[in-house]
């Protein structure tokens, strides 16, 4: 405590303020500091070994027992525990009925391992605490950030020296922004698209100003609406709510066979909005690796339809987007640069550790629609990175990803981009070969559906049609949720469970199996132990794998 400085309190006489100003700065004792140094020693440096043994559901135990143990809602008035205990309960009570993300065995969600430099990188992070939407509380960090969207910016639209030169550090221009997550950058690009197709005009000062309702009355129309696949992310229903279009106007657009955007169908709905005075096209949203599928719309081609109609194309690339780093796969991805708006996750195919989404605009200028100002930060004339942006307040994980780009390189990020890829298409193989097993959506990218499918049903379904036919598919759904679930609770392994239609033509919603692949350390050795599992849990539960339709 520095001299001169006095921190007189009622506390104080007691000896309690000093007591809580020593756990604000430092373990109570030799002994705590040893025991939570050798914690943090095994996750900075054994984390893969520290979750395996720690974190992972270990027995079945369902949510509803799990509750009974945190029913308390009183809040202590004098500190319950010591920090090391605290930590222990973490490590030892919560830790091992929690999710091991990073097993290479759990491989149906869109969450993997995290390399273990990414867990320094967050801790120097939150030590520095910086709120990188003012340069008041972040510095130089804000600069940094400016700089590492100016270089993903770089490798979407692959602009030249002069342009980034101009911009990167511009306070006139900003070519994208961090957000807590891929809805907040959907939002985000949407309010964009908003509030530069409902501008000022004279009269009128702006859908932003103004609201919905004053913006249809001065541009003479009754709604606007936005043009997605029908395998568009559910973020986007949210994004035209806060925007108070309504869900309705959220207009989705029929599939090919291989789950992407229909083109003559996108045209054809364009056509009719277009000719019709009273709706606006606010949006066209191209998909950059589907949730469900993992499949690409043919993104240039939509490009083109778009610039040729003066509709907005933003491409949802949450997933995806991280591609461009491979070089034998970033041509998946061909058209993205056409896109005037770009969503990437950073806590996805970047590995980064909860939370980080990411928006960039083709235009330096295209945030300037959603600028707001305050008096005491994000001041006219400042260069708060605030300004233009939905947080208020938000942390520097733009260091996280800065930091890891420069450990990983666009190499190394490749190289877990072409594992993930290369493995989905030798499990599409795999699934292919058992003959208990069908593969609804191969692998485009790293994602993959199939179920399972007796010999005998799947049969049965080839001479079937009508009500015959959605009767056996919907017993081919019980036995996949079976699988799923039972499979799930055991804790060993995990797939994702998700519906999906024309999986089986005239039979009706189809229940899948869902694979996401980016974990490096999963291989084709893992992923057979996965689907022997399956094939145990199909005897377990309904019998020889053989048997026959009167069983089922």
């Amino acid at each position: 405590m520095r001299q001169g400085l006095s921190f007189e309190t009622p506390s104080a006489r007691s000896g309690e303020w000093e007591q809580m100003l020593r756990l604000f700065i430092q373990p109570d004792s030799e002994a705590d500091r040893a025991k939570l140094v050798g914690y943090m020693e095994q996750i900075l440096f054994g984390l893969q070994e520290f979750l395996h043994k720690h974190v992972g559901v270990t027995e079945e135990i369902g949510l509803k027992e799990l509750a009974l143990g945190y029913m308390d809602s009183t809040l202590c008035f004098d500190p319950e525990k010591k920090l090391p205990e605290v930590i222990s309960d973490i490590i030892d009570r919560i830790a091992p009925q929690a999710v091991n993300v990073s097993s290479p065995y759990f491989v149906g969600h869109m969450t993997s391992a995290i390399p273990f430099f990414m867990v320094l990188f967050k801790a120097i992070v939150a030590a520095l605490n910086q709120n990188v939407v003012k340069l008041e509380t972040s510095k130089v960090v804000s600069i940094v950030e400016r700089q590492v969207l100016a270089r993903l910016h770089r490798l979407i639209y692959g602009f030249d020296e002069t342009f980034y030169n101009t911009h990167v550090q511009s306070t006139e221009a900003t070519l994208g922004t961090f957000t807590e997550g891929g809805t907040a950058a959907n939002l985000t690009a949407l309010w964009v698209a908003r509030n530069t197709l409902l501008g000022p005009k004279e009269g009128f000062a702006g859908v932003e100003a103004e609201g919905l309702s004053e913006a249809y009355r001065a541009y003479g129309i009754e709604r606007c609406v936005i043009l997605v696949s029908r395998r568009g992310h559910y973020s986007l229903r949210k994004a035209i709510g806060v925007l108070g279009l309504g869900n309705q106007s959220l207009i989705t657009i029929d599939v090919d066979g291989e789950n992407r955007i229909c083109l003559p169908a996108l045209r054809r709905k364009i056509a009719e909005y277009k000719a019709d005075p009273k709706t606006r096209i606010l949006a066209v949203v191209g998909i950059a690796g589907a949730t469900e599928t993992g499949t690409v719309d043919p993104l240039r081609k939509m490009g083109e339809i778009c610039r040729e109609a003066g509709v907005h194309f933003h491409v949802d690339a949450a997933w995806g987007g991280p591609t461009l780093m491979s070089d034998r796969y970033r041509h998946l991805l061909d058209g993205m640069e056409l896109a005037d708006s770009v969503t990437i996750d950073g806590h996805k195919q970047f590995y980064m550790p909860m939370t980080c989404g990411m928006v960039y605009f083709r235009s330096p200028f295209h945030l300037d629609a959603i600028s707001y100002h305050a008096n005491y930060i994000i001041r006219r004339g400042s260069v708060d990175l605030g300004i233009k942006t939905f947080s208020g307040t938000r942390e520097a994980n733009s260091l996280v990803l800065d930091s890891a780009l420069k450990v990983m390189g666009r190499k190394g990020y490749g190289m877990l981009i072409d594992h993930g890829i290369d493995l989905a298409r030798k499990f599409a193989e795999e699934i292919r070969r058992r003959d208990h097993f069908q593969l609804v959506t191969a692998p485009e990218l790293n994602i993959l559906t199939y179920r399972f499918c007796p010999t005998p049903l799947k049969e049965a379904l080839l001479r079937s049609s009508g009500a015959e036919r959605t009767a056996l598919n919907e017993k081919i759904n019980d036995i996949n949720i079976t699988i799923q679930r039972v499979q799930r609770e055991s804790g060993k392994s995990f797939v994702s469970r998700t519906a999906i239609d024309k999986g089986v033509p005239g039979g009706g919603e189809t229940v899948v199996l869902r694979a996401v692949l980016m974990n490096p350390l999963t291989t084709l050795s893992i992923l057979r132990e996965i689907l022997d599992e399956q094939e145990a849990i199909y005897r377990e539960y309904y019998g020889d794998a053989q048997v026959g339709l009167g069983s089922l």
